[in-house]
């Protein structure tokens, strides 16, 4: 092989590998599934709504070496807020950590990993906040991704969604998705 066909293939080889590895990174629920509609136990609590406010059952496999923790953020891309609505944002979760269990978002459960940190929600309390689209809305998307981050993140206390969030992007190895609808009654 003439080293210029060796330089054109090394690019192409790289991209596979990455392809492959980023392939392998998976999230799975027991409480939810892709596509499909979320039940009143992750519906809020409050704003109209009268769900249960359970953050739903999470699992990952697969995560880029390298990995040092994890993030796992619930977001609506279509609250009618020009900005979305965070539902969920945790931070440093330890790496030796690949789930969370049913009600996990609430602080008052304890049921978070030593060393992970629940960032206010867009309802203004740490933890999960759960779907609650204004009626006559139509179908929502709550995206449910977890992180695979190359650090833990030190972060102020009082930091926004957006910085976390940036944060959490700029130090990430990979991420997956599942993505859930919801329509109020």
């Amino acid at each position: 092989m003439s080293t210029f066909a060796a330089r054109m293939a090394f690019p192409a080889m790289m991209l596979a590998a990455v392809a492959a590895n980023a392939g392998a990174f998976e999230l799975t629920s027991t409480d939810m599934a892709n596509g499909q509609p979320l039940t009143s136990r992750q519906e809020y609590q409050g704003f109209g709504c009268s769900g249960d406010n359970l953050s739903p059952q999470l699992s990952w496999s697969g995560a880029p070496a390298g990995t040092k923790a994890f993030a796992v953020f619930a977001y609506d891309p279509d609250a009618p807020t020009g900005s979305g609505w965070w539902h969920w944002q945790v931070v440093n979760i330890p790496a030796g950590v690949s789930s969370l269990a049913t009600g996990a978002g609430d602080p008052a459960r304890q049921l978070m990993p030593a060393g992970a940190v629940q960032r206010n929600n867009d309802y203004g309390q740490p933890g999960f906040g759960g779907a609650c689209p204004p009626q006559g809305q139509g179908v929502h998307r709550y995206q449910f991704t977890v992180y695979a981050l190359a650090s833990t993140l030190e972060l102020p206390e009082n930091a926004s969604a957006a910085l976390t969030g940036y944060m959490v992007k700029a130090n990430a190895l990979g991420s997956a998705t599942l993505e859930a609808l919801y329509q109020r009654p």
